[in-house]
């Protein structure tokens, strides 16, 4: 790994050759400047990970020197060294970017201590730009894969509602993708910048679902230590998603309306309202309008929901999107797992078109992994398919094998009745209900002599 790179600008020669030994001591690798203009024209032409300026300089001022620092590179940190009489000034270069300030006389310990957290700061920076771009990229349409004109709709449908408020209803079987609707919705939002949290409402009992949504008070039941935001506090300014919103008890239906036509919700055991800011989607595996009729969902918080309401085809309604989709999850895999796999035989592509997916987008990630796993070859075959995914055989073939298992019963039964009767064929053919030389030809088909009394 290599050494960190910091610029360190201070006029005071002998401090800068102190700070400049023991931080190369530390593991850093140390360029000095004399004066804040030869530390900017060093920052130009050098990739520094930090810098270490003194806020009083013979030419610029320090705080000059950070604020065209952060101009350049938004992302670098800079500490910077004040004396004890120009506190205010610190603050104000915290004000302006700077990670953080010394007072002197500089510790080098501390110095190589700040710089060490300015750095992890500097990293964890670049991890959550890097983790919001691949998220970004995830779930935007161009994350989405399709080939068919079924996705196609939904995504029109989905780029109009984005950049509304409107609540929307997601509706679809179990692993059709709600979520990553429910993602691309906030993606495409002017809420983009603002938190998407989400919630399954099966997952959790009614109690702990109110409290995760709603928050609570310290003491408001047994073990309620401390106060806490609920999610429509989280998401205030982003997207709230409700998935699987028809396991809600009425009760908590009631408190999910007020919310959504108030903008406000009161956390357990408060009497104080909170106002809240989230846009809400909601997703649901299960016919809302049946359970309305059924009385078992609140008939105003379906419409309060289904205000933008979005259907997700089944993935047996979207064959065109099979292949595509498993080459998709074939690269992740084979990224995932180190595969040699890298393509589908004409023989599996067939056989995962002609396939139900009863358990949709989700069932044929997960296959597409195991298949991985089994495949030897480059390519996958038919027979590394899961097994109620082989290609099923010809209609003549079915058909020969139904005959000759009928064939089979049928000698079985002969020989049985025949046994019965003590080999005699005449009995044996009337209790079969049969002609006596319709049995023997048939003995003699098997291969067997039968004398009769």
């Amino acid at each position: 790994m290599n050494a960190p790179k910091i610029l360190l600008i201070e006029d005071d020669a002998s401090l800068a050759t102190l700070l400049s030994l023991e931080l190369k001591r530390k593991g850093f690798a140390v360029t000095a400047a004399r004066n804040g203009r030869e530390g900017l024209t060093k920052l130009a032409d050098n990739g520094f990970d930090a810098v270490v300026t003194d806020l009083k300089l013979g030419d610029i001022d320090g705080l000059q020197v950070l604020q065209e620092a952060k101009k350049g590179q938004p992302e670098l940190e800079v500490v910077v060294i004040t004396g004890h009489g120009s506190i205010d000034t610190a603050v104000a270069a915290i004000k302006s970017g700077a990670f953080d300030y010394l007072t002197k006389p500089v510790e080098p310990e501390e110095l190589a201590i700040v710089l060490g957290k300015a750095l992890e700061h500097r990293s964890l920076l670049g991890e959550v730009r890097r983790l919001r771009e691949e998220v970004k990229g995830k779930y935007s349409f161009e994350g989405i894969v399709y080939a068919g004109p079924q996705m196609q709709r939904v995504l029109d449908l989905v780029k109009k509602v984005a950049a509304t408020e409107a609540t929307v209803l997601i509706e679809g079987e179990s692993g059709t993708g709600k979520e990553l609707i429910a993602r691309a919705i906030h993606e495409k939002s002017p809420r983009r910048a603002g938190s998407f949290v989400a919630i399954n409402c099966g997952a959790l009992p009614e109690g702990l679902l109110e409290s995760e949504l709603f928050g609570h008070v310290k003491g408001s039941f047994t073990g309620a230590d401390r106060n806490k935001r609920g999610l429509f506090e989280e998401a205030s300014g982003g997207t709230l998603f409700l998935d699987e919103i028809s396991e809600t008890t009425p009760a908590l239906q009631v408190k999910l309306l007020r919310a959504l036509q108030e903008g406000e919700v009161r956390r357990v055991g408060d009497n104080h309202p909170v106002k809240v800011s989230s846009r809400l989607v909601a997703a649901t595996n299960r016919n809302l309008a049946k359970l309305v009729s059924e009385g078992k969902f609140r008939e105003d918080l379906y419409y309060r929901l289904k205000v933008f309401p979005i259907e997700l085809p089944t993935l047996r309604e979207r064959p065109e999107d099979i292949v595509p989709l498993a080459e998709h999850f074939l690269k992740k895999a084979r990224k995932k797992l180190g595969g040699s796999a890298a393509r589908f035989s004409a023989e599996a592509a067939a056989a995962l078109k002609a396939y139900a997916w009863p358990g949709n987008v989700r069932e044929l990630e997960h296959a597409v992994e195991r298949m991985m796993i089994l495949a030897p070859e480059a390519a996958i075959r038919a027979e590394d398919l899961p097994p109620e995914m082989q290609p099923v055989a010809s209609a003549e073939a079915k058909a020969a094998h139904a005959a000759q298992k009928l064939e089979d019963l049928e000698r079985l039964h002969i020989l049985e009745v025949l046994r019965e009767c003590g080999n005699n064929q005449a009995e044996a053919a009337k209790k079969l209900g049969i002609g006596r030389n319709t049995l023997w030809r048939k003995l003699k088909s098997y291969g067997i002599e039968a004398k009769g009394r």
